[in-house]
């Protein structure tokens, strides 16, 4: 029976651990923006494209050669 007195015992100091480090992430900042990281992979493309875009062209041009 003591046994199960330890086991709550130490469940109850893990979750307590795990509320804290929930916490400390949330007042630092970890889940402010959980939109913008999800749809980066969509815009990528079209910031290269923005920087050079001769640079794609040029390296079509070598693949075909």
């Amino acid at each position: 029976m003591s046994v199960i007195y330890i086991l709550i015992t130490v469940s109850i100091f893990v979750a307590v651990l795990f509320l804290i480090a929930f916490i400390k992430a949330v007042r630092g900042g970890q889940y402010d923006d959980d939109y913008t990281p999800s749809v980066r992979m969509l815009f990528d493309d079209e910031v290269v494209k923005k920087e050079n875009p001769n640079k794609l062209i040029q390296t079509e041009k070598q693949k075909s050669i």
